[in-house]
């Protein structure tokens, strides 16, 4: 399958636990059309993975399909899995998929899906093959259907089958929760029903999954990769195995997924199709040496660093004091970071009549900032938040959390880029600027 020169080393469990791969949208399934090109580049990099995963998890998609024609809908299942899935050994190395809009959009659809790829009968009442889960030792998965006909369709999806599962599987170490369809927008692209599930959805979604602590709900759909975490609980989205569209241009990529799972947490890493690590990631994230801790007394002071964070570092604040009256809405700064003569490329602090916790974030000059939100801070009263700034999570990589509580919640943001190209300078000011 590959030569040992041009292998790539895939990342292991640190004694029991799963490595497998995670990847999504390849829109193929049709002989010599310009995605069966872009998904083999892919594959031709899943290929080089030594050893290759124990299984394989493809949130949706697969297909071009959106055709009225079961006949044609069924030839590029089969080519899909007969010569472009060709070189996988399915009984060695199991994949499971979930639907997706390109797949599942209608009744008959539905149910060619379920003859192609007969996935576990153990989901709710009418979606069988549709929605399932699958156990292996510690590790529970459950597989959402996020547009079944029955509900609606695309961004509607059953919750009392899924709190019904994680309940009955309350006794799994690991839990990971799959969909086509992301709950928190990606990268600036949101509409209910459309990118994302239905918004009527998303709370009691999301409050399932931290209830019965799921680690991670993976999701496919927008065109790109990104992680974010919302109450402990991580949203990663992959949708680069092959549609050429990238959502944005010029940001995204094509890529895979490969991924270790293990008492310790999860690690990934994300591949392009030269085989390049171009992002990676470590959850939960470890707590921080008590002692490298330092105070950061009122007004200007000497950065404790400066240049480019190194991939796998992080910051982490702790912001302590009490918030204005009721009727102050000017900015309020708590933290910056400044070269003198120019705008600061990072500024946090309190803005706005809720007094909501943000940060901007400079960019290229002459280009406008981008903007973080938090969490409203209730007017008068004292507050005690920590926030993170994690470069390897991309634009999800800047996080918040009440001291009171071990569940980081990313800030809301609309950017593709997060502050991995962010050259910190040598001057900070604490309380003013």
């Amino acid at each position: 399958m590959t030569s040992a020169n041009n292998s790539i080393p895939a990342l292991l469990p640190r004694g029991k636990g799963h490595q497998f791969l995670l990847y999504g949208d390849s829109c193929s399934g049709v002989p010599g059309a310009l995605h069966e090109k872009t998904f083999a580049s892919v594959n031709a990099v899943v290929q080089r993975l030594i050893p290759q995963p124990d299984f394989i998890l493809f949130p949706g998609d697969e297909i071009i399909g959106l055709t009225p024609d079961p006949d044609a809908l069924r030839a590029q299942w089969r080519y899909w899995l007969e010569t472009e899935m060709a070189w996988l050994d399915r009984a060695a190395t199991p994949i499971w998929h979930t639907t997706g809009n390109h797949t599942t959009y209608d009744v008959m659809s539905e149910a060619v899906f379920r003859a192609v790829l007969d996935l576990p009968d153990n989901g709710p009442p009418g979606q069988a093959g549709l929605s399932y889960f699958v156990r292996r030792g510690d590790l529970l998965m459950v597989f959402v259907n996020t547009l079944w006909s029955g509900l609606g369709g695309e961004g509607h999806v059953e919750l009392a089958w899924l709190e019904a599962t994680l309940r009955e599987h309350g006794d799994a170490r690991h839990k990971l929760v799959l969909g086509h369809h992301p709950v928190f927008p990606v990268n600036g692209f949101t509409g209910t029903y459309q990118r994302e599930i239905g918004h009527e959805y998303a709370r009691p979604f999301w409050d399932l999954l931290v209830k019965e602590n799921v680690l991670a709900y993976l999701c496919s759909h927008i065109l790109a990769f990104d992680v974010q975490a919302h109450r402990g609980v991580l949203q990663i989205c992959t949708a680069g195995a092959g549609t050429a569209h990238r959502m944005p241009e010029g940001v995204e990529y094509l890529h895979c997924i490969q991924a270790a799972l293990d008492e310790e947490g999860l690690r990934y890493q994300v591949l392009d199709t030269d085989g390049v690590v171009r992002e990676r990631m470590e959850w939960p994230l470890p707590d921080p040496d008590p002692a490298g801790w330092k105070v950061l007394r009122h007004g200007d002071v000497e950065a404790p660093f400066s240049g480019r964070l190194e991939s796998g570092r992080r910051i982490e604040l702790r912001l302590v004091g009490q918030s204005a009256a009721a009727d102050v809405a000017t900015a309020q700064t708590i933290f910056t970071a400044f070269a003198p003569g120019s705008i600061a490329p990072f500024w946090l602090g309190l803005r706005g009549p809720r007094q909501t916790l943000t940060a901007i974030v400079g960019r290229e000059p002459g280009r406008s900032p981008t903007y973080w939100f938090g969490p409203d801070v209730p007017a008068g009263e004292g507050f005690d938040i920590h926030v993170a700034i994690y470069p390897n999570m991309g634009p999800g990589g800047l996080l918040y959390r009440r001291q009171d509580s071990t569940r980081w919640s990313s800030f809301t943001s609309a950017t593709a880029r997060g502050l991995e190209q962010l050259v910190w300078p040598r001057h900070w000011a604490i309380g003013h600027g």
